[in-house]
C-alpha cells in the first residue's frame, strides 16, 4: 500500500485514489482539497479540471496544469486551517501548504486560502489567494 500523496496518514488506495478515479466523490471541501493535491501529483489534469467550478474552467490550461504537475516534484501538503466545508454546508475554505521543488530543483512552498461550492451535493475548487511566504 502506497501512503496517499495528501499526507492524510492513509493508503492512497482507500484516501485520494477512488476519487480520482471516479469511484467516489469528496463529502469535504478538505477531501476535495487532499484529492486535488494527489491529482497534481499524479498529473491527472482531467480531475483537477473536473473538480473546479465550471465558472473558472475556461481560466485554466490543461498544457499549462500538465507542465506544472509534472515539471514539479511533490514533496507533502500540510493542511493550515479549514472553515466550514463540511458535508452539510455548501461553501467553505481550506487554507494549505503545498510543498515542491520546481524544474529548477528550488524548494518551494505554495500557501494558499482556496474556497470551494458546492452544487448539486457536488464539490467543486472556485478560486485560490495566494500567501506570502
Amino acid at each position: 500500500m502506497t501512503p496517499c500523496y495528501c499526507n492524510s496518514g492513509l493508503s492512497f488506495e482507500s484516501c485520494c485514489e477512488p476519487f480520482l478515479l471516479g469511484d467516489k466523490t469528496p463529502e469535504t471541501a478538505e477531501q476535495l482539497m487532499r484529492s486535488r493535491y494527489s491529482a497534481y501529483v499524479e498529473a491527472d489534469v482531467r480531475y483537477i479540471l473536473k473538480t473546479t467550478h465550471p465558472s473558472k474552467r475556461k481560466y485554466y490550461s490543461a498544457a499549462s496544469i500538465k507542465k506544472w504537475a509534472t515539471s514539479s516534484k511533490w514533496i507533502r501538503l500540510e493542511i493550515i486551517a479549514t472553515e466550514k466545508g463540511s458535508a452539510t454546508d455548501d461553501k467553505g475554505t481550506v487554507t494549505f501548504k503545498a510543498y515542491y521543488s520546481n524544474e529548477h530543483n528550488q524548494s518551494i512552498v505554495h500557501h494558499e486560502h482556496s474556497y470551494f461550492v458546492k452544487e448539486k451535493g457536488i464539490w467543486y475548487f472556485l478560486e485560490g489567494e495566494v500567501k506570502e511566504e
